[in-house]
């Protein structure tokens, strides 16, 4: 039945493109995985440096081999695992740049975290104190009063067409004035897609612009370029376009790395302290119909309540998800981050073959990610 339950899941979320999620948690156990032990914090320099493999470096190597396994069964891009700052292990060629579907959301909220902390953006001005509207179907009055936060938490109450959606989401859609904002959460591509629109109109930077001097520099990226961010739409139903970003699972597990690091790099806090922990605690738990999927603040995926990632939840744990396979996973209690990469990239960057490739029917579910997650997990050596 768990089974049936999570494909059944899994079949709702990739239909409407969202991240899948199972509805049914096993949260593992403390005693099962040690926690982690790092000295202090570390980061790589312009490359990753791979852990010393020996009998005492806290990982079963054949554990790690039978996760590789069965990732290749998946046929996996790429997988990454980083602990204490350190590569322990990496599978596949994490070099290569992906377009990373609904991993944009979690890597914009970085941004509005840096620009509202200087003064550039208030998160709790309306939509309509900042100017932002839709055509051709306009912003109704009471939906103008959804403030930024709103967008940010997938509660602003706007159930407007968005370019980059689905029949499906357009079927489950709630009526428009249905919710006042900030009441109920619903994951709407609308509010993804006019967060990007209003970041580079009150910054009057590109999103890829500021993400390459703001994070990707600071952080020591070794792939991503401005060129990185594209974007696509549909005017016919709204001005404002879906934005992709394009990144490498190395780049990936930098920024889960500056995540677990409370925004901090080295000796430089990129991202405010308090952005990234309002950021990665949940404070009531969001519902897709009637399916617990935990948490979600600031455009992350939070453990909420036991539920996260099924079989591979872990207290505190939170994840940025993209459609067909793309995580980044930070595990705090471990001092652990995880990258997964699934090769579902477009055959052309616009909205057309960005949707098929989101549906892509031979892509990772959320139960086999989350198995190969638990495997991984179940790694850490407990001797």
């Amino acid at each position: 039945m768990k089974r049936l339950l999570a494909v059944a899941a899994s079949i709702i979320f990739f239909a409407v493109g969202l991240p899948a999620q199972s509805p049914i948690s096993t949260q593992t156990s403390d005693s099962s995985i040690p926690v982690a032990s790092c000295a202090k914090p570390a980061f790589p320099g312009k490359e990753w440096k791979r852990n010393h493999r020996s009998k005492s470096d806290g990982w079963s190597q054949s554990k790690l081999a039978a996760a590789q396994q069965y990732a290749n069964s998946l046929h996996d891009q790429s997988v990454m695992i980083v602990q204490c700052g350190r590569l322990v292990d990496e599978w596949g060629d994490p070099s290569k740049k992906l377009t990373t579907f609904s991993v944009r959301k979690s890597l914009i909220s970085a941004l509005y975290g840096i620009y509202s902390a200087e003064g550039k953006i208030d998160v709790n001005e309306t939509l309509e104190q900042a100017g932002i509207d839709d055509f051709p179907s306009p912003l109704s009055k009471e939906e103008r009063q959804a403030r930024i936060v709103d967008l940010l938490r997938a509660r602003s109450g706007i159930y407007h067409a968005a370019s980059f959606e689905t029949d499906f989401q357009r079927k489950i859609r709630p009526a428009r004035d249905s919710h006042a904002p900030g009441n109920f959460w619903f994951y709407n591509n609308w509010d993804f897609n006019a967060l990007g629109t209003m970041f580079e109109k009150k910054t009057g930077l590109t999103i890829g612009e500021a993400f390459y001097q703001r994070i990707a520099k600071p952080t020591q990226m070794q792939d991503f370029t401005p060129s990185d961010v594209y974007s696509f739409g549909d005017a016919g139903v709204s001005q404002h376009q879906a934005y992709m970003f394009v990144m490498s699972a190395r780049d990936m597990a930098r920024f889960g790395l500056l995540y677990l690091n409370h925004g901090r790099w080295k000796k430089h806090q990129v991202v405010p302290a308090e952005w990234v922990e309002k950021s990665t605690h949940a404070t009531e738990m969001v519902h897709f119909g009637k399916m617990p999927v935990g948490g979600y603040e600031y455009l992350w995926w939070v453990e909420y309540g036991g539920v996260h990632l099924g079989e591979a939840t872990m207290p505190g744990m939170y994840s940025a998800q993209g459609a067909g396979g793309h995580y980044i996973l930070d595990v705090p209690s471990l001092d652990l981050v995880m990258v997964n990469q699934y090769d579902n990239e477009p055959s052309a960057h616009d909205a057309k073959n960005v949707l098929l490739a989101a549906q892509d029917k031979h892509a990772i579910f959320d139960d086999q990610f989350n198995h190969l997650a638990r495997m991984i997990l179940d790694a850490r050596d407990s001797r």
